[in-house]
């Protein structure tokens, strides 16, 4: 779709907001032409706006929008007072922006997305802004309904993950901080994954000194975090499949977290073992030994022939065998992942995928929606995968019954392309007698503190908060474990950077 701006540069919102409505359509720049307007395989969008200074340090802001798609037409303008700081103006700007392309589109599409006009990752957000600021529960949820046009079941989730970012925000203080060690090793690499990771039989040399370099960089950062006075309130081991290293290998990791951070107020410690086809009797006891509360076995289904089709090298069976495993090594808060909408499944495969995790009671459930992600086999190899609306009885479905079940969701973030533009949701089990939330995965979607990470394809991100804003700072580590073995000045200078950023 060719983007027309006139009058200002705001390409994320506009181009967010292409991708929300249109899937499918890539962003080209450039002047829309009467040669653009009459040719009807041509779809483009010119999005203008004048602004004009008023009294008292307030601006007019006009915002005119005409989108041409398929042969459909569809406009939209509004002239709105701007108001407060150039921060809050600059909101307003943006919001105003998104809203007239939204209403634009929406006339050529005749369908409002689940989630509105959001287009970002993490849309509890405003339900948390409002909640911090004094607004009731009700009136935060009506932001989300009538402002930004989001569906009642989705603004009713938002309110419950809101919330429990609202709780967990109270809980914390300005030097508390999460820490991510990452693991980016897999037996083998599944067909939907673009995340930094290899599998095992391409990158098994890397394995050994892959671990000898991440303990260097523990210790550093260790030290780091000490001298700042920092505190760490839960850890995260992920990946990628942690799960990969041997027992020892497994153990060395362990051993340099504890010797090297201060454990005394954390809250957490996860360990992804995700792939059931790593987990061991004698890996799991090294995990139980440094007291890991909380560990991931992710299925993505419990269906054989799913299964092969993503890649997986194991079976069903395999899965009921780690979490029976797990269940007599002692481990009580377990969280399984399941993707709707993966190639070969179908909303009755899914339900009954679903139907047999529960037989399990896992403290935690999170369910994923399919991202059609480049560079995944999913697009690759043109896989057939569910389409919008069978997506849509996938997690109609997953909703009814895990709140069936006891479960309320507690955190929730959405990706880029993601089939029918739905969501993540984490789920934790209410039948247990403790919180079987992550406080980990509630920071980092909500951006509560700050996460500290380690190791190849990590990223730090520095988190400061006042009353009117948030201060983020993101650095990104070296992607490939070949890379990180090489650079290891690229982790040092993240270590000076986070100190820059605190003192």
């Amino acid at each position: 779709m060719k983007l027309d701006l006139r009058g200002h540069q705001e390409k994320y919102v506009i181009e967010q907001s292409m991708l929300n409505l249109f899937p499918g359509e890539l962003p080209v720049y450039g002047t829309v032409t009467d040669l653009d307007k009459n040719n009807n395989n041509n779809n483009y969008a010119i999005v203008s706006s004048r602004e004009e200074n008023i009294n008292n340090n307030n601006i007019k802001f006009r915002v005119s929008v005409e989108i041409k798609y398929h042969n459909g037409l569809g406009e939209s303008g509004c002239e709105e007072i701007l108001s407060g700081d150039e921060y809050q103006q600059e909101g307003q700007r943006r919001y105003w922006l998104g809203y007239c392309f939204f209403m634009a589109a929406r006339k050529i599409l005749k369908i409002t997305p689940p989630w509105g006009m959001l287009s970002g990752v993490r849309p509890d957000k405003i339900i948390t802004r409002a909640l911090l600021s004094g607004e009731s529960e009700a009136d935060a949820e009506k932001i989300l309904r009538e402002k930004y046009f989001v569906s009642p079941d989705r603004a009713a989730m938002a309110l419950q993950t809101g919330r429990a970012a609202f709780e967990a925000k109270r809980e914390l203080n300005i030097q508390d901080i999460c820490v991510y060690i990452g693991v980016p090793f897999c037996p083998t690499r599944c067909a939907y994954c673009s995340f930094v990771s290899q599998s095992v039989e391409k990158s098994y040399g890397f394995i050994a000194p892959y671990a000898d370099a991440l303990k260097e960089e523990i210790q550093a950062g260790g030290k780091l975090i000490r001298d700042l006075n920092l505190h760490v309130r839960a850890v995260y081991m992920g990946g990628g499949t942690p799960t990969t290293f041997n027992p020892a290998q497994l153990e060395k990791i362990l051993r340099a977290v504890y010797d090297n951070f201060d454990l005394s107020r954390r809250r957490e410690f996860t360990v992804e073992a995700g792939r059931p086809d790593t987990i061991t009797e004698e890996k799991l006891k090294v995990l139980k030994d440094y007291d890991i509360t909380r560990i991931s076995i992710n299925p993505q289904s419990m269906n054989d022939q799913v299964l092969q089709a993503i890649g997986r090298r194991h079976t069903a069976e395999d899965i009921i065998r780690a979490m029976n495993l797990a269940a007599r090594a002692g481990f009580d808060n377990i969280n399984m992942d399941f993707i709707a909408g993966l190639p070969e499944d179908t909303p009755a495969g899914f339900a009954k995928t679903l139907n047999a995790c529960l037989k399990f009671q896992p403290g935690n459930i999170t369910i994923h929606t399919l991202a059609l992600k480049k560079g995944s086999r999913v697009l690759t190899e043109n896989l057939s995968v569910p389409d919008a609306a069978d997506v849509a009885k996938m997690l109609d479905y997953a909703a009814e019954r895990l709140n069936r079940a006891g479960y309320e969701p507690y955190y929730l973030y959405r990706q880029k392309y993601m089939s029918g533009s739905f969501e993540n949701t984490g789920w934790r089990n209410l039948n247990l007698n403790f919180d079987a939330g992550c406080l980990y995965n509630i920071c980092e979607m909500s951006e509560l503190c700050g996460i500290i990470a380690f190791g190849a394809g990590g990223a730090t991100k520095l988190v400061k908060s006042d009353q009117k804003r948030t201060e983020i700072k993101r650095l990104f580590h070296s992607k490939y474990p070949e890379d990180y073995l090489a650079r290891p000045d690229k982790w040092r200078e993240i270590l000076r950077q986070i100190a820059d950023f605190y003192k």
